[in-house]
């Protein structure tokens, strides 16, 4: 008997599934995810340690065995929840960490209820390569203008004042979720880790038009934890 599977799709196809299912664990989700994505784990984090640990003391068919029947009450409550006044053209894009088990599941069963269905190739590692890669090609297509000035003076009001009237903004600190050298960390919020830095990164310039310039604040190579890739740290020195 052949298994049954939904269609894998690339990197490319994302402009064509602006609804995007995150199936990972919560903490998972939490560190980074693809732009726009909403997470409905088919394991969460206690039940993705309960099934390690009977793989670990017990065997892989008994975790296989006890982690379906948690996948199976969990993508029912998702079916009768996220997706319950979904139209029939409904084609969402669902992946995982590598694009294996957890979305799969989810996505098959989207399948075969009679939705549009895909599953993301390779899941979120493909998304964090082509963002690692994106850091690279990106920065350089895009000419920089340079905002400078004391702590205080005004930067981030005169970004966000740009950004209001059309201008193509990159607002470093807000990506970061960070206020500077000086002013440090929100005080309720805390810092975006590498990962999604990077990710707002990538996704505000696949976002802009590289015939129209690009306002950025001057800001060392770290905002608080997080730092720019080498691309556009150099790119925003030669503006």
């Amino acid at each position: 008997m052949i298994p049954l599977q939904s269609p894998k799709v690339g990197i490319a196809a994302l402009r064509e599934h602006p609804d995007r299912i995150d199936v990972r664990s919560p903490s998972e989700f939490a560190i980074d995810h693809i732009p726009g994505a909403i997470n409905l784990p088919v394991l969460d984090d206690r039940e993705r340690a309960e099934v390690g640990t009977i793989h670990a003391k017990d065997s892989g068919f008994a975790a296989k065995r006890h982690g379906a029947s948690i996948v199976a009450r969990n993508i029912a409550r998702i079916l009768e929840t996220h997706c319950r006044d979904k139209p029939r053209e409904w084609a969402p894009l669902v992946y995982c960490w590598r694009g294996g088990k957890r979305s799969g599941s989810l996505a098959h069963i989207l399948k075969e209820i009679g939705w549009r269905a895909v599953q993301l190739e390779g899941g979120y590692q493909t998304w964090r390569r082509h963002v690692v890669a994106s850091l690279e090609t990106l920065p350089p297509q895009f000419r920089f203008i340079v905002v400078c000035g004391l702590t205080g003076s005004g930067k981030s009001r005169l970004l966000h004042a740009l950004d209001d009237e059309g201008a193509q903004v990159l607002d470093l600190e807000r990506l970061a979720n960070h206020r500077g050298s000086l002013l440090g960390d929100h005080p309720v919020e805390p810092q975006r880790s590498q990962k999604a830095f990077d990710t707002g990164v990538v996704a505000a310039l696949e976002s802009f038009d590289i015939a129209r310039p690009v306002f950025v604040e001057s800001e060392s190579r770290k905002i608080g934890t997080v730092q720019l890739g080498n691309a556009l740290l150099g790119r925003r020195r030669k503006a």
